[in-house]
């Protein structure tokens, strides 16, 4: 589970109906009166699948000042989130990158961002997100394993087929979510 932000757009559901979409700030709203009168809910992040953590407990003031973004630093360089980690290549590719201008992290850092805006890198993205929202409202419908094979092999016909019986809102959802991970051909 991930914890949003109050500008992540999100998707909340009470056991299959969808009952609120928007940003965080106004599903938390939505979703208050039927958390408190004890029905389950469950939010989704529409950009990652993941579902996404509230505390909807105390007043509707509390509950979105808890979904108040962190004060920004102030003046001075900002913190660039760079992460040091190890990588274990061959010699040969250690000798390749050594050549290239800017030197190893440089030749990775490029590397690395042209094969994220590859199509083949948008297709396994929508897969993964359509993926989680699945697994995390889907799993116990009839078509559901189904429907993943056909997700993960991009057959969009199969997927819409093995998706057909289920309740409109998580049905529409999915399909939506798992749009771009069928290639248009």
């Amino acid at each position: 589970m991930s914890v949003g932000t109050a500008e992540t757009q999100v998707t909340a559901f009470e056991g299959v109906r969808r009952i609120a979409s928007g940003p965080l700030t106004y599903v938390a709203r939505a979703v208050r009166t039927v958390a408190q009168a004890g029905f389950p809910v469950l939010i989704f992040d529409d950009a990652t699948g993941r579902q996404v953590e509230v505390d909807l407990r105390g007043s509707e003031e509390e509950v979105l000042a808890r979904l108040a973004p962190a004060p920004q630093r102030g003046p001075g360089r900002p913190k660039l989130g760079v992460t040091a980690r190890e990588v274990t290549l061959l010699p040969r590719h250690w000798d390749w990158l050594a050549t290239q201008p800017g030197g190893a992290s440089v030749a990775l850092r490029k590397l690395v961002e042209e094969a994220m805006r590859s199509p083949e890198a948008a297709i396994r993205q929508a897969q993964d997100i359509a993926y989680r929202f699945m697994a995390g409202l889907a799993g116990d419908l009839g078509g559901y394993e189904d429907a993943n094979r056909a997700l993960f092999a991009a057959d969009e016909g199969a997927f819409t087929r093995h998706t057909q019986a289920w309740p409109a809102d998580v049905r529409d959802y999915a399909r939506a979510l798992a749009a771009r991970a069928f290639p248009i051909v």
